[in-house]
């Protein structure tokens, strides 16, 4: 089996996450254009759906669709996970702020850190530590533009519990495809989590549907529906998950810290401007962060680099 120089290899990790972060910050802004035009739940599993059809070809041509009830279960664990903090997303607007979950959602790195330690046992090196320390406070000196006073102002409610439940699942997402991965290809898990985050939102999606009509849903949301089932979907899951094996489930998720400049740069070319410069200082440190992620270390990650993976411990 031929090896493959460990350290180079995991630099084309972390752009294949550079490239599937740029493709995610996206989403953001194309869910501005359509999130009024069909229930965010509906969405949801249509973007499921229409990826796993995409996908379809691939994997029946490949790898066929033969299944055993325990992959099936393994596959449904980990799409429990994005599901969960979807519905409480979706189910938390409801009683507080987006303002407010998405400081809460800064919270999921360093969660999954601990998450990490304790089921793929991943250690943190110094450099790891700090980049996650650094990350948390440049995203939340982002999201409140260097004003402390908003940050003191926040009044925590009910709907930032249900989201803290939902950053406590996700959080767990990339720790469980470490956990769970059984040596399959990248494409077969991708193809399976997305199936099984279709059959946990399909309930929901019935009662959405039974009273809405598909025919008054504009054709442009459909057609950003499509961009996100390929591009955020597909390509970011897929990223996520070969990701996660090689360089470990704490850097993988770390990289969300990137959203908020990604995001400010794709509204400037839009044409909305720049953010106010007391946002700047916590851009760098969110680029710190970044800088203190990329070099490895044989510490945190456990598993020798090969053509076909890594080894697994």
């Amino acid at each position: 089996m031929i090896k493959i120089p460990q350290k180079p290899f995991q630099a084309r990790v972390h752009l294949l996450l550079l490239f599937s972060t740029t493709l995610v910050s996206t989403s953001f802004i194309v869910a501005e254009f359509i999130t009024d035009t069909l229930d965010p739940i509906a969405l949801t599993f249509i973007r499921f759906l229409l990826a796993v059809l995409l996908l379809l070809p691939l994997i029946w041509v490949k790898h066929g669709l033969v299944i055993s009830v325990s992959s099936l279960g393994r596959y449904a664990a980990i799409s429990g996970c994005l599901v969960l903090f979807f519905w409480a997303m979706f189910f938390s607007l409801r009683f507080t702020t987006s303002l407010n979950i998405s400081v809460l959602f800064t919270l999921v790195p360093a969660i999954s850190a601990v998450y990490a330690g304790i089921i793929n046992r991943e250690r943190l090196s110094l450099s790891l530590l700090l980049a996650i320390i650094a990350g948390l406070i440049g995203a939340i000196w982002v999201i409140f533009e260097g004003d402390l006073q908003q940050l003191r102002a926040l009044a925590w409610n009910r709907g930032d519990l249900i989201f803290f439940g939902g950053c406590l699942a996700m959080a767990l997402y990339t720790p469980l495809v470490k956990l769970l991965h059984r040596d399959e290809p990248m494409e077969v898990m991708t193809f399976w989590v997305l199936v099984t985050g279709c059959l946990w939102l399909l309930p929901g999606t019935v009662k959405v549907l039974a009273r809405v009509s598909l025919t008054g849903v504009p054709s442009s949301t459909w057609l950003w529906i499509v961009y996100l089932a390929l591009f955020s979907t597909v390509i970011s899951f897929y990223s996520t998950q070969y990701a996660t094996r090689i360089i470990g489930p704490t850097r993988t998720i770390s990289y969300s810290y990137l959203y908020p400049l990604l995001v400010m740069v794709l509204n400037y070319l839009l044409g909305r401007g720049w953010p106010p410069l007391p946002v700047i200082p916590g851009i760098l440190l969110t680029l710190a962060a970044m800088l203190l992620l990329l070099p490895t270390s044989p510490e945190t990650d456990k598993g020798a680099v090969d053509n076909q993976g890594p080894a697994r411990g």
